[in-house]
């Protein structure tokens, strides 16, 4: 057997635009799954029970379904309503989300875990739901989000891998290529596994920076309950 990685430097810049591609659809994915995850965990901690029950199927049924059949769903079955996108368009689509179910727990878990007298007493001197919740909540619960945030976001890119399966050409589907070009298998895929662990690195880095920014050793301090405890570990979570 010959281990020969130099035979990649032919295929470089096909590895080089799957993994920008990777980047790029992570960042989309993230921005989208996390706005569409605020909007879901509000509406999971609103008053009126029919809108907690929306928020409660819409978030069950995502992490209960493995994201292939999510992405298969949209790809395929948006077809069918007449409604045609490109593979890449539906393939972010479907991993945002499926990442916004897990990130409205860990922003409804964070909330849950600041003491009640927070928004209270921000109503009380005057302020707005949406003041309390911005001036008051939103500042005190980012140290809290960071890390599992960090976790479900890199998550979110190795789930990425799955959109191979629909010729969306990132980095998996780049790699095939190349290896359907050269039949060296174990230099492609340790090649490829290099470029994952580089773009995990540098998403951790960041996190790092921004914990360190906001003083996340204060939150320890904070008062969790059981739901907060379940959602806000920096475990790794189970694979699909």
């Amino acid at each position: 057997m010959h281990f020969d990685p130099l035979m990649l430097l032919d295929y470089w810049d096909i590895l080089l635009q799957g993994a920008w591609l990777t980047v790029k659809i992570t960042f989309f994915a993230f921005l989208i799954g996390y706005t569409l995850g605020i909007a879901i965990a509000l509406l999971g901690l609103a008053p009126a029970r029919p809108l907690r029950v929306i928020a409660g199927i819409y978030v069950e049924t995502l992490r209960n379904i493995p994201f292939i059949i999510i992405l298969f769903l949209v790809y395929y079955g948006l077809p069918f309503s007449g409604i045609r996108i490109p593979a890449m368009f539906a393939g972010t689509v479907a991993l945002s989300m499926f990442v916004s179910a897990y990130y409205s727990e860990i922003v409804r878990a964070a909330i849950l875990a600041l003491p009640r007298g927070q928004f209270e007493s921000a109503r009380a001197i005057g302020m707005s739901p949406a003041q309390a919740m911005w001036n008051v909540v939103a500042p005190q619960i980012l140290r809290t989000l960071i890390p599992p945030s960090t976790n479900m976001t890199l998550t979110m890119m190795k789930e990425s891998a799955v959109l191979s399966s629909i010729t969306v050409p990132e980095l998996t589907y780049q790699s095939l290529v190349v290896q359907g070009n050269t039949f060296a298998p174990f230099e492609v895929f340790a090649a490829v596994t290099l470029i994952y662990w580089l773009i995990s690195a540098v998403i951790a880095e960041v996190s790092r920076r921004l914990e360190k920014r906001v003083g996340l050793a204060h939150t320890e301090s904070v008062a969790r309950n059981p739901i907060a405890d379940r959602y806000l570990s920096l475990e790794r979570r189970p694979a699909r």
